[in-house]
């Protein structure tokens, strides 16, 4: 009995064994085809402010999707609210300046018209010896300074009108700098953070909303060094993430110029492999697009990259992208 029941026991811890085998072997990859682990990251923007203010209202919530000049947040100043009044004003009384200078323009050449006729009476009147030449002389200093007048109340209006200009400007700085108190999405994206909360104080440059672009997509790996050689930019890849029954197509975008200690996180079949490249594959737009619900930052899986362009596919990691979007 005895040995019976050692015999089960046996059975059973090689059964055991030959079970943990199978489910941790390790499958050859064609040659040609290195292999990494890694989870997907989205390009992650931060949006902050240009100017100090007070958060007055907050627009989105977290995990919302915004399209691009949407407003994230209103903030609110009162030193900008005085400086666009003030400018605003300051152009008003340059432009009622302005009329002065134009009316003024106005008379000064119906004067100017009343001094030529006058000359030309007085020449007329000298012709025919009605007058003296004295009197002549007198009409025409007369013209004379009526001409100046005109000429220096148009330079006036050229002024007011330059100050007018240049408050248009002011009113155009001061506009702008209100008009940034409400900071808009750059993009279409996705809300990630609200960093900023209402009646927060914040400072000029301060983050206040954290946006994830849902369709910049990539996965960092960590292949070992033997394989960088023959690995180019723009290499084909596969992405297998898990939970998900696909393949995923990406190309490689990145190859860092040194090698680095491989990261705790990286599980290699060759645990002596202590150099790793990181290679930075992106899944193609126009594939994340049709299926932005499935693919999101921080899944998992495993990328398999071609490193020689002459190596076919297997049938297991041609792409197959998912029915449902």
């Amino acid at each position: 009995m005895k040995f019976i029941k050692w015999l089960f026991i046996l059975l059973i811890i090689a059964g055991l064994a030959y079970a943990a085998y199978w489910y941790n072997r390790v499958e050859p990859l064609p040659e040609g085809i290195v292999s990494g682990n890694g989870r997907l990251e989205l390009n992650r923007i931060d949006v902050a402010s240009l100017y100090p203010g007070r958060v007055q209202e907050i627009k989105v919530q977290e995990g919302e999707a915004v399209q691009k000049n949407q407003v994230l947040v209103v903030l609110s100043s009162e030193q900008s609210d005085s400086q666009l009044a003030s400018a605003q004003a300051a152009k008003l009384r340059l432009e009622e300046t302005v009329s002065r200078a134009q009316a003024e323009v106005a008379a000064r050449e119906q004067q100017l018209k009343l001094a030529q006729m006058e000359l030309n009476n007085a020449v007329s009147l000298r012709r025919d010896n009605l007058v003296y030449q004295v009197e002549v002389n007198r009409r025409q200093a007369a013209r004379d300074a009526e001409r100046a007048a005109v000429a220096a109340a148009k330079a006036g209006q050229a002024e007011a009108q330059a100050g007018v200009t240049q408050a248009q400007a002011q009113v155009d700085a001061a506009s702008s700098a209100h008009q940034d108190l409400l900071i808009t999405a750059p993009l279409d994206a996705r809300v990630e953070y609200r960093i900023a909360e209402i009646a927060n104080v914040i400072a000029s440059g301060s983050k206040v909303i954290t946006l994830v672009d849902p369709l910049d997509i990539t996965m960092n790996v960590f292949l070992p060094t033997h394989s960088m050689a023959p690995l180019e930019l723009g290499a084909e890849a596969r992405i297998i993430l898990d939970g998900i029954d696909a393949v995923w197509p990406a190309h490689v975008e990145f190859i860092s110029a040194q090698a680095q200690f491989t990261p705790k996180h990286v599980e290699t079949a060759n645990e002596r492999e202590k150099l790793m490249y990181k290679v930075k594959l992106r899944v193609p737009v126009d594939v994340v697009r049709e299926h932005t619900k499935l693919l999101k930052g921080g899944l998992t899986g495993m990328a398999y990259v071609r490193i020689n362009q002459q190596t076919n596919w297997p049938e297991q990691w041609q792409v197959k992208l998912p029915t449902s979007k």
